[in-house]
């Protein structure tokens, strides 16, 4: 597949919001550069960024200095900007993360200083403020954190997709990518339809399948995607619910624990609960791939993340077995829920990298490589936080462009 014929300056596999962020940023930095995106789906937005609870985060959460902290803080003040600029349902709620035992008080007193640290207002609530927020939640003490909101985030996507097609970009969809050629004088790729597609340098966001990608390409990523479901119920008594209402959550996993999210539509979803997939784009128990959890099965990270955390994980699987156990597990937070309040609701795969050694990646994975870029870990807050993420992934595919054209 090799040739000098180029038909991009830079080509994009992933139509989910990071990878249309990145070509939208592209198409903005440096008018004039051919970009195509290539999605293997009928649309955008497909896995993890139409399958999320549509939660605008503040950045509490995350590492001060970490990418996650920096861009979550920036993308939420710019997503909410983008969604009012465009019309796209959203809306400012703050979140209360709440403490139900004595435990979790110095893990939500040290989450008070890192929002401190991060520069995100929070306020301390004792347990007569926290039913000021929300009258049916119960807990010890909370905080309040107001810059937290929500929004139609594949609504962002497909409105990032029309606006950098609007500025010249091509966005083809059913154009999965089966073959990476790269060589000296760029990139070519095929698709499984057999199209060819020419490029000087290649982004890889493509999400669930983006270590196989970044192998296709070469490159030993060192790391393995672990695909997590997040199974969702929808409450059947939206009213119970105000706002936002999350758990503390624990540090050693990147997960946020099961909580409670009133969306742009009104209705309220409870969860994740968060079990292994059985497949990248595993949705459902039945969703079984025997390649993919071979896969899995075959990276030493995942044995070892399953022997250090294995009792978090068996809590997750009687709460993903039983509808009884998972309102157990809410009532904690709002007391009068019943088993009959919630009903299944879609679920969604995150993403997550894991490393070799068995540590769950905590922060963006955003790397370089001869003719590439590979974002290699972006989950959660990676929609929060798309718009500056894909900012830096132009920037670094723009310098390859540049050091190319120096050479």
């Amino acid at each position: 597949m090799g040739g000098r014929g180029y038909d991009c300056d830079v080509l994009v596999i992933g139509g989910g919001i990071v990878g249309l962020s990145t070509a939208y940023a592209l198409t903005r930095a440096a008018p004039g550069t051919r970009v195509t995106v290539l999605e293997k789906e009928p649309g955008p937005a497909r896995h993890q960024t139409g399958h999320n609870s549509g939660v605008i985060h503040s950045g509490v959460y995350y590492r001060p200095g970490s990418l996650k902290a920096r861009y979550a803080i920036k993308g939420a003040a710019e997503m909410v900007k983008f969604c009012a600029e465009y019309g796209i349902a959203h809306e400012v709620t703050g979140k209360l993360i709440v403490a139900t035992g004595r435990d979790e008080l110095p893990r939500l007193h040290a989450l008070v200083q890192r929002g401190r640290e991060n520069g995100i207002p929070v306020r301390e609530l004792g347990p007569a403020q926290i039913m000021e927020y929300e009258p049916e939640v119960r807990g010890l003490a909370a905080i309040h954190v107001g810059t937290t909101g929500v929004c139609d985030f594949g609504a962002v996507a497909a409105r990032l997709a029309d606006s950098a097609e609007a500025s010249g970009a091509t966005v083809r969809y059913g154009a999965e990518v089966t073959v990476v050629d790269r060589r000296e004088w760029g990139v070519a790729v095929r698709t499984a339809a057999g199209e060819v597609v020419r490029a000087r340098a290649l982004v890889n966001c493509a999400g669930l399948q983006c270590d196989r990608v970044a192998r296709l390409a070469g490159d030993d990523p060192g790391m393995r995607i672990v695909p997590f479901r997040g199974e969702y119920f929808e409450l059947a008594r939206p009213g119970l619910v105000r706002g936002l209402v999350y758990p503390v959550p624990d540090p050693a996993f990147p997960f946020l624990g099961v909580h409670l999210t009133r969306g742009v539509d009104g209705g309220v979803h409870v969860g994740p609960n968060a079990v292994p997939a059985l497949a990248r784009e595993g949705y459902s128990w039945s969703a079984v791939r025997p390649r993919e959890m071979a896969g899995t099965l075959g990276w030493p990270g995942s044995w070892r993340i399953a022997r250090r955390h294995w009792r978090y994980g068996a809590g997750e699987l009687k709460r993903s077995l039983s509808k009884r156990a998972f309102a157990t597990a809410v009532r904690r937070l709002l007391p009068a829920v019943t088993d009959a309040d919630l009903r299944p609701a879609t679920a969604g795969v995150r993403a997550q990298a894991v490393l070799r050694d068995g540590t769950l990646a905590d922060d963006f994975l955003i790397r370089r490589a001869p003719r590439t870029v590979h974002v290699l870990n972006a989950p959660s807050p990676a929609a929060t936080a798309a718009l500056p993420i894909g900012r830096e992934v132009a920037r670094r595919a723009l310098s390859m462009l540049k050091d190319a054209d120096g050479a």
